[in-house]
């Protein structure tokens, strides 16, 4: 029997933004290493629909992902915590097995005003810079497995 993939969770506090672009650049980039979820401390209940705009420009899909609660995961073994936002980095519990924790924080693109254009812009910023954060870290975890 395989040993099952590490798992990791990726926790923000509305899970509607920012732990759902990270968890689609980390699923695409890692997803054959390790098992990527996102949650928050205070779920939104939705997938930011801009979220899943920016992520289809980047050819990824999240928007089959659901917005979760981190208690979903509180019984099952979490390999690595990361955090993407101050308020969930301070909420954060700790998992039975974890054995990592990150915290990398990102601007809520959520909050972002003003024209579309410029809130779509800022959606794009956020998702570049996970982007870059995220891909780097898979390839570090992909480098470990070799």
């Amino acid at each position: 029997m395989p040993t099952p993939k590490p798992t990791v969770l990726i926790l923000c506090t509305g899970n509607s933004c920012r732990s759902h672009l990270a968890e689609g650049f980390l699923r695409a980039t890692a997803g054959s290493i390790l098992n990527v979820q996102s949650a928050g401390s205070k779920p939104a209940g939705y997938v930011h629909p801009l979220a899943i705009q920016v992520m289809r420009e980047a050819g990824i899909d999240i928007s089959q992902h659901r917005s979760k609660h981190l208690n979903e995961f509180l019984n099952q073994p979490i390999e690595t915590v990361i955090t993407v936002c101050g308020n969930a980095d301070q909420a954060c519990p700790i998992f039975p097995g974890q054995v990592n924790r990150h915290h990398w924080g990102f601007y809520d693109p959520a909050k972002a005003e003003g024209s579309e254009t410029e809130i779509l812009n800022v959606f794009r910023q956020v998702r570049d810079e996970i982007q870059r954060v995220f891909t780097a870290y898979a390839a570090g975890r992909r480098d470990a497995v070799k």
